[in-house]
């Protein structure tokens, strides 16, 4: 494939620096692709186009005789993702993309098709919350399916923030940030001992730790059929608190239909965890504590850029870090 048969976005990031630039790079990832292709009796055809970005390389594949493909690159520090999609298409099929192909070692996977974006749907026609809920109850399932590989996650790569570890994160986190100013990196220094107490009150409630997209809005679902979703790109995951996952899409539906449906997103994503003797308070609670501590998740995910990209994480990365640290102080409002 001649580089003049690619078309070229880069969006709102015209300096990044990504492997792309490198011909070398860029003529191995093309090769893989289309051996990757061939490999299941397929051929690329037409235009591919290219989407650069400080936290990927993604490439659209036309494919002769069938939807297109679609190639991600991922930057050392979420290279699991391609082995973590490996790993989610054996476990929960039902929730998930199979690839077509992964390398692991480069952090490299060739997608399918997913569909339509949600995204897509909701710029299209009216949706009610309940769309929402239904898709927090699926995906709170495929999260307490996930349970007991947790530790096969790690094991791929995936980044370890349980529970009980928020506060030495946050310590990193607060350490090595240099967008902070003087008197927030203080209010959060002394902001530790109720974080600690916070973390303790959360794992005292005995859900375990499973698999956190961190990420999860509406434009990282596909609608898979008729209330039915697929959920993909897990480049910001991690094993933590499942609850901390809701903090991003129940933010997206607030925003899009007002304050009062929270509650009900947040019942709604606890009825697959209901049971075991916790009460409905406790749970409750749960989201209340983890929605707050979710923040951490999204303050490690903006360290997951390509190193030169921006300046390098030390510079996107550390503001998006301050950032999101400073959500910490917000009440949430479940």
């Amino acid at each position: 494939m001649h580089e003049s048969s690619m078309g070229v976005d880069r969006g709102q990031y015209p300096d990044a620096v990504t492997p792309w630039e490198q011909e070398a790079w860029r003529g191995a990832a093309v090769g893989w692709v289309e051996d990757a292709l061939a490999a299941h009796g397929l051929r690329a055809a037409g235009r591919w186009t290219v989407r650069l970005r400080p936290w990927s390389v993604l490439l659209r594949v036309p494919v002769e005789g069938r939807d297109a493909v679609w190639f991600k690159a991922n930057p050392p520090a979420s290279a699991f993702e391609s082995a973590l999609g490996a790993g989610l298409a054996r476990w929960v099929p039902e929730h998930v993309l199979e690839p077509l192909a992964v390398d692991a070692g480069r952090g490299w996977s060739l997608l399918p098709d997913g569909g339509e974006l949600f995204r897509n749907v909701l710029e299209r026609e009216a949706v009610g919350p309940g769309t929402w809920e239904e898709i927090l109850r699926q995906y709170a399932s495929m999260q307490r399916a996930l349970v007991p590989r947790a530790r096969e996650m790690e094991e791929l790569g995936v980044p370890s923030a349980r529970t009980a570890a928020l506060p030495e994160l946050f310590d990193g986190l607060v350490a090595g940030n240099t967008a902070l100013r003087s008197d927030e990196r203080r209010r959060l220094e002394e902001l530790r001992p109720t974080l600690v107490g916070w973390c303790a009150e959360l794992a005292a409630v005995g859900i375990a730790d499973t698999l956190d997209h961190s990420d999860l809005h509406d434009a990282q679902l596909f609608v898979a059929g008729p209330g039915r979703f697929t959920f993909f790109d897990w480049g910001d995951a991690a094993v933590s608190h499942p609850f901390c996952s809701l903090l991003v899409p129940a933010r997206r539906a607030g925003e899009r239909y007002g304050p009062q449906v929270l509650p009900r997103l947040r019942d709604a994503y606890l009825e697959p965890w209901t049971g075991a003797g916790r009460s409905g308070a406790d749970l409750r609670r749960a989201v209340h504590l983890a929605w707050r501590l979710g923040a951490l998740g999204r303050a490690c995910s903006w360290g997951r850029l390509f190193p030169d990209a921006d300046g390098g994480p030390g510079d996107t990365g550390s503001a998006e870090h301050a950032r999101w640290l400073m959500e910490l102080f917000n009440e949430p409002p479940v």
